[in-house]
């Protein structure tokens, strides 16, 4: 082991602590995951530190990969046991995607940016995360040829959920989403929603703020 892994590792385990003791990991399994994967590989040209702070980080494209605490927050908030079909909607640099990789059977996960999504499914592939399936595409269409899921997770915000994401979940699964508007002045909550009776019965996590969720793809 290089001293470059042994600095991350350090840095991982001190991030995952500040995490516990801020109430964001609660779970054994979830904060195993968090300390199993190796973040920095998932935020291309920032220095270690950089990559373990408790803060978002620009990853091109006018998009972030969220912050750990966020991350951490919204996988608990997914309940997963381990035999779940996930949906997500934004790969990013496919980080949220290779915590869920850990945590359920199969991760299905949308990005909208043709290249990041490219470059997601190479890392993820050379990482080894063999149950996560990625691909270019309009999240508020979702990906309903592999539907229902048992759990949808969005990671940008749009203004309302997207019908087709509750259509696509599983009677009694679980969509967590940031939800509202995109200019800061608007303000966005973190919903947690159980599908009962074909509707979302929909809790309030709390405040955050997310990049907007955008229709279509683009390659730039």
């Amino acid at each position: 082991m290089s001293a470059g892994d042994e600095r991350a590792i350090e840095l991982r385990d001190e991030l995952v602590e500040t995490l516990c003791l801020g109430g964001e990991l609660r779970t054994p399994r979830v904060t195993a995951a968090m300390r199993t994967v190796p973040r920095h590989l998932f935020c291309p040209g920032y220095e270690l530190e950089q990559a373990y702070a408790n803060h978002p980080l620009e990853i091109g494209h006018e998009q972030t990969i969220s912050q750990p605490a966020i991350v951490a927050m919204m996988t608990e908030a997914l309940a997963l046991r381990g035999d779940e079909r996930v949906l997500e909607i934004g790969t990013g640099s496919g980080y949220q995607a290779a915590v869920l990789a850990l945590l359920c059977r199969e991760v299905y996960s949308i990005e909208r940016i043709d290249a990041l999504a490219d470059e997601a499914a190479q890392r993820l592939a050379q990482l080894g995360y063999r149950n996560v399936h990625v691909r270019a595409g309009d999240g508020f269409a979702g990906w309903p040829e592999e539907a229902p899921f048992d759990r949808v997770i969005v990671t940008a915000a749009p203004t309302a959920i997207p019908a087709a994401l509750v259509e696509q979940l599983a009677e009694g699964g679980v969509l967590v989403a940031p939800v509202g508007g995109s200019d800061e002045r608007d303000g966005q909550s973190l919903l947690r929603g159980t599908k009962a009776g074909g509707d979302l019965v929909v809790e309030d996590l709390g405040g955050v703020r997310f990049v907007a969720m955008l229709p279509g793809t683009t390659k730039a």
